[in-house]
């Protein structure tokens, strides 16, 4: 079993991502057409071949404008990376539907170094 280390509170996007980043998840996306780009190779992928590994909300406190969401992603060809998306009013409608349409999402109190 994976030893898992506690990830600080990240109060910020910002340090989250950072983190992430840390832990390799350095791949890019953005939602398309009902899948998944990637912005470094622009390759394609379908909600089958997504899983989202975790997830994180940021509420803006000085501006409620500012409320986010990180998804934390594996693909099926072992591509790790995020993707950012504002919730509420401002949510891409195209990141709903990529979300809904992915069957594997979990979200983890702790997250593994080695993920």
């Amino acid at each position: 079993m994976a030893q898992t280390t506690p990830i600080p509170q990240m109060k910020t996007l910002n340090a989250c991502l950072d983190k992430m980043i840390e832990q390799g998840y350095t791949e890019n996306f953005k939602a398309e057409n009902g899948g998944l780009q990637s912005l470094d190779s622009n390759k394609v992928y379908s909600p089958r071949d997504i899983k989202v590994v975790n997830f994180y909300r940021f509420e803006g406190i000085s501006n409620p404008d500012d409320n986010s969401i990180l998804y934390v992603i594996e693909t099926s060809d072992g591509k790790k990376g995020t993707l950012i998306d504002a919730y509420g009013a401002y949510a891409d409608p195209a990141v709903a539907k990529l979300i809904v349409d992915i069957d594997e999402i979990q979200k983890q109190e702790h997250f593994s170094e080695k993920h």
